[in-house]
């Protein structure tokens, strides 16, 4: 299983979990509900996780919530492999 880890300032801030903070709790719950799929399944699919073309290794989390989506940005550390 993988782990996420969020990016943190060089104060201790965290982006993600600020981002999250200010979405309504339905759109948080789907948002932790794809994080949980990317953690324990071997094979994701594409509409939750894709790397994006031309990066050097940038992926994709996409969420989809009726009309709205939100995009999460990262990458695998080579340890998680």
């Amino acid at each position: 299983m993988l782990s996420i880890e969020f990016y943190k300032t060089a104060d201790g801030k965290c982006p993600v979990e600020d981002f999250l903070d200010c979405l309504a709790d339905k759109y948080v719950r789907k948002v932790l509900w794809v994080l949980k799929i990317i953690k324990e399944l071997e094979s994701v699919p594409q509409q939750y996780l894709k790397k994006l073309v031309a990066t050097d290794n940038i992926w994709e989390i996409r969420v989809q919530s009726g009309n709205n989506i939100f995009r999460l940005l990262g990458f695998f550390h080579k340890s998680h492999w």
